[in-house]
């Protein structure tokens, strides 16, 4: 498997961009342009990272297609469009988004979210977006979440049957499946069974950990790697069996430190289990 995370240095050309990963001792990483970029200039940043052994992860679309205003469920749709047209382009694992929220906020719990209406929507949605760009060198994917689907192994799975198309792969993110505490008391038999059944499918991966707060009613917190009880031992196990070129990709942290000590704690447990980190 391979770990990459946010770079805080100097990375406006290829060679500051790899040098800086390569000094963090990274072997993934999150795309370095933006869709703006020419074709001949995402040429030279994939051949960059090509050269160099490093794998673009992933191209965020972040934006909600499933907007309640119809303006801005389209233009969400034709950004999604925009960022997989540009993972095609630098050949990065896969464009990840959520599936969107029928709520206010983007990404938000909402009583509309979970329904089957909502689930067709999705398939629609992203049926539209890989259609259009038919993409040959990546994946969309959606990432899974804690309060719309995919939420589990069981609506990922009915997801990918109804889509129905081979460009349609997954994005796992363990700690966003921690939506319950009987989830939380038993993060190891969670990803077991996800990647037992999904595997195949994931393209990419992210590295958070998770805390269950002892206040009523149900308090759970997202925290850095190893400060929390997601059972890394498992998951970086789990990912081994799946290639040496699965990126684990660490986020939401605060500073340069942070990341430094989530990449220190992910190692330490992957020389533990005996799991290569490249």
């Amino acid at each position: 498997m391979r770990l990459g995370a946010p770079v805080f240095e100097d990375c406006s050309t290829p060679e500051l961009w790899i040098a800086a990963l390569k000094r963090k001792g990274y072997s993934a990483a999150f795309c370095p342009v933006g869709p703006e970029t020419s074709d001949d200039v995402v040429q030279a940043w994939a051949k960059a990272a090509r050269d160099a052994d490093v794998v673009i992860a992933e191209v965020g679309a972040w934006s909600n297609p499933l907007a309640h205003d119809p303006e801005a469920a389209r233009a969400a749709i034709e950004h999604c469009k925009t960022q997989l047209y540009l993972a095609d382009r630098i050949g990065a694992a896969c464009c990840v988004n959520i599936a969107g929220s029928r709520g206010q906020i983007w990404d938000g719990p909402h009583p509309a979210n979970l329904t089957k209406e909502t689930f067709e929507l999705i398939v629609e949605t992203v049926r539209e977006i890989i259609d259009a760009v038919q993409p040959t060198r990546t994946y969309y994917t959606l990432e899974t979440m804690p309060w719309m689907y995919p939420d589990s192994a069981d609506s990922y799975l009915a997801l990918i049957q109804a889509v129905d198309r081979p460009a349609f792969a997954v994005h796992f993110d363990p700690v966003n499946l921690v939506n319950c505490p009987a989830r939380w008391a038993d993060t190891g038999s969670l990803i077991r069974d996800f990647v037992e059944r999904l595997g195949p499918w994931i393209r990419s991966c992210h590295a958070k950990d998770v805390t269950l707060a002892p206040r009523l009613t149900v308090h759970i917190d997202e925290v850095r790697p190893g400060l929390g009880v997601l059972d890394y031992r498992t998951y970086l196990v789990c990912l081994d069996s799946l290639g040496d070129d699965v990126p684990l990709m660490i986020e939401h942290l605060g500073s340069e430190q942070d990341y430094d000590e989530a990449a220190t704690y992910i190692r330490a447990i992957a020389a533990e289990v005996g799991v290569t980190i490249r």
